[in-house]
């Protein structure tokens, strides 16, 4: 069974795909996600963009990008060691995974963003 029916070559051609509202939130997770990490590098895996330095430490997958599928309303920002990360107040969810933690946006607002860095900080010095 084929997972995904597209195929993106870049990074711009995964954005161009999604709706605009995904794009908005894609486009400051991104440069939230970059910002924080000044030394990651984004690639797309499974086509979507991921971050990493050393290994893989986190992902922004859009919605309407499908996995097999599963499609969801926003934007999903996945910790690939989430398992590893100190989240006391259980702000990333595991949902029947064994090291994958994410949290789903349709909007963003500030504080996400606070958490998110502290996340980020915290994933990177595990890398």
């Amino acid at each position: 069974m084929k997972m995904q029916d597209v195929s993106f070559r870049s990074y711009g051609e995964c954005l161009d795909y999604i709706p605009h509202n995904e794009q908005i939130l894609v486009e400051r997770l991104d440069g939230l996600i970059r910002s924080t990490l000044p030394r990651v590098k984004r690639k797309l895996s499974y086509n979507v963009p991921f971050y990493h330095q050393n290994k893989n430490i986190c992902y922004i997958w859009p919605g309407s990008v499908p996995w097999g599928k599963v499609t969801f309303l926003g934007v999903q920002v996945g910790f690939t060691s989430g398992h590893l990360l100190f989240d006391e107040t259980n702000y990333l969810l595991a949902q029947n995974r064994k090291y994958v933690r994410t949290k789903q946006f349709t909007t963003l607002a500030e504080e996400d963003e606070d958490m998110l860095r502290y996340f980020l900080l915290q994933a990177e010095e595990l890398d």
